[in-house]
């Protein structure tokens, strides 16, 4: 059970889905033209390095090559849809994807941070309590945005085919039988989803961020930048740590938020969906097979 957990992850794209394993990861798509096409590639040593087995620093490492793959498979997907064919790697993905993580870091870590110093300042609360404000305003500006997209109907799509990721996975792990129909019993919440680890990392901002007391306004704005990566370490080794003790009914008890906020991410996929996640899963385990032999 453990190299299933540590093995399969995914992510839904435009019409399609990846999924990644130890050493390739697939995407299918679903073309203009009704066919599903599949890319595949092998995966760099990461997965299976010795820095992939130290806790908190695998968890960054892993991550920032994730974020990677997601962009170049997003890429992929909009051009198959396009019909174009240039490619979003190298400098320019990497770039795109700094950018991107950037306006990220501004809109939910410092904007609320600088909310938090001015209700201490102005309003004259301690430490505790702004640090309580600026928490609560950065979980409400991630549901309201998660929420909020949820209604383009694109963005529906694609959490359509996220949930279609979830279902085929959970098939997996149960050892059922990989088919539209079967994997369509399965549940569109997984433990190991992104959602999840978003909502840990946002949760674990509060408790960090007020150990840290009163700050100056530069040295707040600094901490919440420089912290990232521990929070980010943290959220990550525990979901892991959660998905591996789901006989627990403690466990089962402290993953509901994460399980409730995948609400928001997660659509009912038709069956075409799930014959497109399959293809993803079946064509990533196939490239393994021929890779590790």
């Amino acid at each position: 059970m453990e190299n299933k957990l540590i093995t399969y992850g995914g992510q839904a794209v435009i019409e399609g889905v990846m999924m990644r394993g130890r050493a390739a990861v697939a995407i299918a798509m679903r073309a203009p033209d009704g066919k599903i096409v599949t890319h595949t590639d092998g995966l760099n040593g990461i997965y299976t390095s010795r820095v992939a087995k130290l806790p908190f620093l695998r968890g960054l490492v892993m991550l920032w090559d994730a974020l990677g793959l997601g962009m170049r498979a997003l890429t992929l997907s909009a051009n198959v849809q396009s019909g174009e064919d240039e490619k979003l790697e190298g400098p320019a993905l990497y770039l795109t994807l700094g950018l991107a993580l950037l306006i990220g870091m501004g809109v939910f870590f410092l904007a609320p941070a600088g909310v938090g110093w001015l209700s201490e300042h102005f309003l004259h609360w301690n430490a505790w309590w702004s640090n309580l404000v600026e928490g609560i305003i950065r979980l409400l500006l991630l549901v309201g945005y998660i929420w909020g997209i949820g209604f383009m109907p694109d963005i529906r799509r694609v959490f359509a085919y996220h949930g279609a990721e979830h279902k085929t996975i959970n098939a997996y792990e149960a050892g059922a039988e990989l088919t539209p129909e079967s994997v369509s019993r399965f549940p569109l919440t997984h433990t190991r989803c992104g959602t999840a680890f978003l909502l840990t990392l946002v949760l674990l901002s509060i408790l960090l961020f007020s150990l840290l007391g009163p700050l100056p306004l530069v040295w707040r704005m600094a901490s919440r930048i420089l912290l990232i990566p521990v929070l980010a370490g943290i959220a990550y080794e525990y979901i892991r740590w959660t998905a591996s003790h789901l006989n627990s009914s403690f466990v089962r008890a402290i993953i509901k938020p994460n399980l409730a906020l995948q609400a928001l991410t997660t659509r009912e996929p038709d069956l075409k969906m799930l014959e497109v996640a399959i293809t993803a899963f079946e064509t990533m385990r196939q490239a393994e097979k021929e890779m590790l032999a």
